[in-house]
C-alpha cells in the first residue's frame, strides 16, 4: 500500500492485493470488466511474452550441428520435441504453424504463471515505489487476460475450420451438424454449434483463471499468517509458504500444459468434420 498509510486489516490487505492498476483509476469491483483496461495485466503479460521470445530465440541460436547442447538448449529441445509430437498426434494435418503456436502458448503461460512464485508483497512494493497504488502481477489470475487468450484460440479454431473446409464447407457444417441436413433442423444445428464454441471458449479461460486465482489467494493467506507478531506464526508462515510454492510449481506447469493441449484439441477438431 502507499507509504505512510496505517497497517491494513486482513480484509483490506487481501482486497488491496487483488485490485488491478486499471484505466478507471480505482479498484476494480468486478471480476471481469471489458470496459476498462488492467494496465498491470497488459504490462506483465507483454513482459513475459518478450522473455518467452528471448528464451526460445537464445536456445535456437545455441543449437549447432555436432556440438553438445547445454542445459538450456537441452531443456528447450525436450519441450519442442514433446509439443511437436503432441501436435502431430492430435492435429491430422500440417502442423508447421500449429506446433510453434502450441509451444509458444505453453512457455508463455508457464512464464506468466511462474510470477505467482515471487513474494506476494514485492509487486505492490515496486508499484508503491513508482507511485502506483495498485499492482497485481499474475496475468493468468485475471479473468480478462485468460478470456482474451481463449478468444484467440477460438479465432484460431475458426480460421483453421474455414481454411481446411473452405468457407462453403464450414458454413454447411454449422447448419448440418450434429443432427443432419434438414431445413427444419438447421436452426437447431446452428444453435448447438454456437453453444459448443461458446462453452469451449468460456471453459478454457475460466479453468486457467480459477486455478491461478485460487493459488494467488492461498499465497496471500499464508502471507497473513507469516505477518503475525509471533515467532511461531512467522515460522509456520515460512514453512507453509515454502511447501505451497513447491507444490505450486506442479500447478503452474500443469495449467500451462492443459491450456496448450486444449488449444491443440480445438484446432484439431477444426480439421475434422462431424
Amino acid at each position: 500500500m502507499a507509504a505512510g498509510s496505517t497497517a491494513p486489516t486482513p480484509t483490506e490487505y487481501i482486497v488491496h492485493h487483488l485490485a488491478h492498476l486499471n484505466s478507471s483509476g480505482h479498484a476494480q469491483k468486478k471480476i471481469v470488466d471489458f470496459s476498462i483496461v488492467n494496465y498491470d495485466t497488459v504490462f506483465w503479460s507483454v513482459l513475459m511474452a518478450v522473455l518467452t521470445g528471448w528464451l526460445l530465440y537464445a536456445a535456437a541460436r545455441r543449437v549447432s550441428s555436432g556440438v553438445p547442447a547445454g542445459r538450456l538448449v537441452g531443456a528447450i529441445e525436450s519441450v519442442v520435441d514433446f509439443v511437436h509430437e503432441q501436435a502431430r498426434s492430435i492435429v491430422h494435418g500440417d502442423v508447421r504453424m500449429i506446433a510453434p503456436l502450441a509451444l509458444t502458448t505453453f512457455v508463455w503461460i508457464f512464464m506468466m504463471n511462474a510470477i505467482d512464485l515471487i513474494p506476494v508483497d514485492l509487486p505492490g512494493y515496486l508499484g508503491g515505489f513508482l507511485g502506483l497504488e495498485y499492482m497485481r502481477a499474475v496475468p493468468t489470475a485475471d479473468l480478462n487476460g485468460t478470456m482474451s487468450m481463449s478468444l484467440v484460440v477460438l479465432g484460431a479454431s475458426i480460421y483453421y475450420g474455414i481454411k481446411i473446409k473452405h468457407p462453403g464447407g464450414f458454413l454447411k457444417e454449422l447448419f448440418s451438424a450434429p443432427f443432419g441436413k434438414s431445413l427444419v433442423l438447421a436452426p437447431f444445428n446452428f444453435l448447438i454449434q454456437i453453444i459448443e464454441y461458446a462453452a469451449k471458449t468460456v471453459s478454457l479461460g475460466m479453468r486457467l483463471f480459477g486455478n491461478m486465482f485460487a493459488g494467488e489467494l492461498v499465497f496471500l493467506l499464508i502471507a497473513l499468517l507469516g505477518a503475525t507478531a509471533t515467532w511461531w506464526g512467522a515460522g509456520l508462515g515460512f514453512l507453509t509458504g515454502l511447501g505451497w510454492a513447491i507444490f505450486h510449481i506442479l500447478i503452474i506447469t500443469l495449467q500451462a500444459f492443459i491450456f496448450m493441449m486444449l488449444t491443440l484439441v480445438y484446432i484439431g477438431q477444426a480439421h475434422e468434420g462431424h
